[in-house]
């Protein structure tokens, strides 16, 4: 099947808009499941690949369209990879609301006096083009930093401000958005993705 719509299994509006300019050049409709009422799907799994894949078979059985699913995360080396695939609910307690900023106040406390600042962003995607899709498309990919102590910038979203780039001498938050689209770990999984959409005909 050639592609036209597809469901993105996501309510982060972050997301939703990197999303919308990857996926805008190539003629695809990008269509939020927040549009369609379609609530966030439970995320039990201790991997990114098996959460990703429970959130596009989830948005595509309640939405009948093929769909996209991202599970990513920040992994921080003197952390053990914590947060992880807890990285949006970091610093949440019990049921109450996601916030990037106890996210980051809660980061960088757990890094005081830590010299080993090493990390990476992981983004892993799955499209699914039905929810028993036995071949799910997957694609991953890794975006190495480290951690700073103080915030930079203002674009971006969840540790982008205080994820530090050496090549680019700047926090991804002050990376142009068309910059990030190509150096992210999401931008270089999405084109890892693509390659594997045209390989098997479902993008022209």
């Amino acid at each position: 099947m050639i592609l036209s719509s597809i469901v993105l299994a996501s309510g982060n509006a972050g997301k939703i808009k990197e999303f919308e300019a990857l996926f805008a050049p190539l003629g695809v409709t990008l269509i939020s499941q927040k549009s369609l009422n379609i609530p966030d799907a439970p995320e039990p799994h201790v991997t990114f690949i098996e959460n990703a894949l429970a959130k596009a078979r989830h948005a595509s059985a309640l939405s009948g369209l093929p769909a996209l699913a991202d599970d990513s995360g920040l992994c921080v080396q003197a952390l053990g990879g914590e947060p992880g695939v807890h990285s949006a609910r970091y610093a949440q307690v019990l049921d109450g609301p996601r916030s990037d900023a106890a996210n980051n106040e809660k980061l960088i406390k757990m890094l005081q006096g830590v010299t080993d600042r090493r990390a990476w962003y992981v983004a892993v995607l799955v499209l699914v083009t039905r929810p028993d899709d036995p071949q799910p498309v997957i694609a991953q990919a890794n975006w190495v930093g480290e951690i700073v102590d103080q915030a930079r910038g203002a674009n971006g979203f969840g540790y982008d401000p205080y994820f530090y780039l050496k090549e680019e001498a700047c926090c991804a938050a002050q990376l142009e958005p068309d910059k990030k689209n190509r150096i992210s770990h999401r931008g270089m999984a999405m084109r890892a993705l693509l390659i594997q959409l045209r390989q098997t005909g479902m993008l022209v």
